[in-house]
C-alpha cells in the first residue's frame, strides 16, 4: 500500500526520557502523509528531549510517573480525550532503534486484512550486530514460548513498534506502568481473541545508552516484570 486511506486517522506515541540526541531523528524519520499527529510523552526528562521534541512539531506531554507504560497511558488518554480520536494508534521507541519509515508496513494489515493489532517483529527482520543484548533476545524468546504455552499465540517478539487499533485498544484496558507494558498488551489480545499478526522490521543501534537494557539492573527487572505479568493473566 502506497498511501494511506483519506478516512483513516493515524496517530503516534513516543515515550521519552532523555533522548535529546535521538528524538529529532525519529520525529523526522516518520513518514508524515501517514500520520495525523504525533504525541510525544516525556517522562522526567533531565535534557532538552521537550525542546526538541517541539522543535520538529510533536506535541509534548509531560509524565511525572517514571515508567514506559505509564508514559503510553498517558498519550493515549490525551488522544482518546480529542473531538476526533484516531482510528489507529503507533508505539514507537524515542531511542531511533526502529526504523520510523517502516510505519506504513506495520499498519497496512489492519487497512487491508482488518487486523486488531500488528507487532513489528525484531526477529523477523533485519538486525544490526549489537542492537540486542543476549538477555534481551533470551528474554523475547523465554516470554513468547510462555504466551504460547499459556495462551495459544504464536509470536516472535515483544516488539515495542506496534500498531492497534483504537478500539482494541479501548477493549484491552490497558494497566502496567513499567516494562510488563508490551507483554500485557500481548496478553490480553490472546485472552480476547484480538486479530493480530506480526510483520518483520529492521533495528539498528539505538543512540545512546539504552536506560534498560544498557544496565544489570535495567535488565533484571524487565525480565521479571514480563514473566510476572504473564503469569498474572495465565
Amino acid at each position: 500500500m502506497t498511501n494511506k486511506p483519506a478516512d483513516i486517522s493515524i496517530a503516534v506515541v513516543i515515550p521519552a526520557f532523555n533522548e535529546e540526541n535521538a528524538i529529532g531523528k525519529v520525529l523526522n524519520d516518520i513518514p508524515k502523509e501517514w500520520v495525523d499527529g504525533v504525541v510525544v510523552v516525556d517522562n522526567n526528562s533531565s535534557d532538552s528531549t521537550k525542546e526538541k521534541a517541539k522543535e520538529y512539531g510533536a506535541i509534548v506531554l509531560e509524565e511525572p510517573f517514571q515508567g514506559y507504560g505509564a508514559s503510553c497511558l498517558c498519550g493515549i488518554n490525551y488522544l482518546m480525550d480529542q473531538d476526533i480520536v484516531a482510528d489507529i494508534i503507533v508505539f514507537l521507541d524515542a531511542d531511533y532503534s526502529d526504523f520510523p519509515e517502516e510505519l506504513p508496513k506495520i499498519v497496512e494489515p489492519i487497512l487491508t486484512q482488518q487486523m486488531d493489532m500488528v507487532i513489528g517483529s525484531r526477529a523477523l527482520g533485519n538486525r544490526e550486530p549489537g542492537s540486542m543484548t543476549v538477555p534481551q533476545i533470551f528474554g523475547n524468546w523465554l516470554a513468547t514460548k510462555l504466551l504460547r504455552v499459556f495462551f495459544g499465540v504464536s509470536y516472535t517478539d515483544l516488539g515495542p513498534f506496534r500498531a492497534i487499533t483504537t478500539k482494541a485498544l479501548n477493549s484491552l484496558q490497558m494497566q502496567d506502568k513499567t516494562y510488563g507494558w508490551t507483554v500485557e498488551m500481548q496478553v490480553k489480545a490472546a485472552k480476547m481473541n484480538l486479530k493480530t499478526t506480526e510483520v518483520p522490521v529492521n533495528y539498528k543501534n539505538r543512540v545512546g545508552v539504552s536506560k534498560i537494557s544498557g544496565t544489570v539492573k535495567g535488565t533484571v527487572l524487565a525480565g521479571y516484570k514480563i514473566i510476572q505479568t504473564i503469569f498474572k493473566y495465565a
